[in-house]
């Protein structure tokens, strides 16, 4: 199958380059650009994409898909909140994605935000290296006894629940499926406004769908703890991010831990730093101390773009062979 990949870095061009050579089945063509209505004509005469979260696949650019005889979007990634399911359906485009390339790759990062806000790495490292050796400012709390909500509980969810239960945490946990796992791991799971009000971490998990857009807005933290910690790895529009910067104002919460933002595709996966940002709200989360950012890397592993790599391969021929894919969705999905 022929294959125009959008949005390659360098290091997707190498792994997904790795295992090609490894099946030798598909023609794999490497576009740095992302996919959007302007740059969709680029895929005339290729079978399929490829393509990440920030490309754009919403209708008007799968009916220029259609017209260039694409029959297949291969997501390299979980979450398929980009793409219009619906209108793929309707033009005949498959649609498969990569249902769990390294869960415990966002677990260790998600909880690599949590330690670095409670003991203040982010702010420590900057000051040895100014020669500053004082402590003050960076007091933290032991994790061992707090109160830990997840809400999701997948397989990363899931990971989270466990690493936490290792720190000696009380976890709560939300979901409309709830997950045995998590129970076995000794999670237990309450209605969201209880899990709210109870918890001093909060991590979210969870897909981002029209129910969850949104899901932590004014109200929601106005029930939370005062000083609560938040970390985000899922999605970034499911934080209301005005409403969280008001948190951050009047100290309700805290710390805050994001690896998405909900306007990153103007941002994420590029070098800007000769530039002027011009998100001011982005730039007003960079002001506070007890903010920690990163640029949607927690998934970034070895491990985790090895998988990716091979699962989005194995869409492709299984689509080619059978005409249908176990990681398949549709807009009944």
């Amino acid at each position: 199958m022929k294959v125009a990949v959008f949005s390659t870095k360098p290091y997707d061009e190498q792994f997904l380059k790795q295992a090609s050579q490894e099946t030798r089945q598909h023609e794999l063509v490497f576009l740095e650009t992302r996919l959007n209505e302007a740059t969709a004509p680029l895929a005339r005469g290729f079978e399929a994409v490829c393509v990440f979260v920030n490309d754009q696949v919403d209708a008007p650019v799968l009916e220029k898909l259609a017209e260039g005889g694409i029959r297949a979007v291969a997501l390299r990634c979980a979450g398929f909140n980009n793409v219009d399911l619906k209108a793929a359906q309707r033009l005949g485009i498959d649609v498969v994605r990569v249902p769990a390339y390294s869960p415990d790759a966002v677990a260790e990062h998600t909880v690599a935000l949590i330690l670095t806000l409670n003991r203040q790495i982010h702010r420590a490292y900057q000051r040895i290296r100014d020669g500053n050796f004082a402590l003050e400012g960076l007091l933290g709390f032991d994790l061992r006894g707090r109160t830990v909500g997840v809400v999701g509980t997948g397989q990363i969810g899931v990971g989270v629940v466990r690493i936490m239960r290792g720190f000696g945490c009380r976890v709560l946990c939300y979901d409309l499926h709830p997950n045995p796992e998590a129970q076995q791991h000794g999670a237990e799971y309450v209605d969201l406004d209880t899990l709210f009000g109870q918890v001093d971490i909060l991590s979210l998990h969870c897909p981002l769908t029209p129910d969850t857009h949104h899901l932590i807005d004014a109200a929601a933290v106005a029930k939370m703890k005062k000083g609560v910690m938040l970390i985000n790895t899922s999605r970034g529009a499911i934080v209301d991010t005005a409403a969280i910067i008001q948190g951050l104002k009047s100290g309700q919460i805290g710390y805050l831990g994001l690896d998405v933002y909900e306007e990153e595709g103007d941002l994420f996966f590029e070098d800007l730093s000769n530039t002027v940002l011009k998100d001011d709200v982005f730039a007003r989360l960079l002001t506070f101390p007890n903010v920690v950012i990163t640029g949607h890397q927690a998934f970034f592993t070895r491990n985790a773009l090895e998988s990716i790599a091979q699962t989005t391969l194995a869409n492709l021929t299984e689509l080619q062979s059978r005409g249908q894919c176990a990681n398949q969705v549709t807009g009944l999905s």
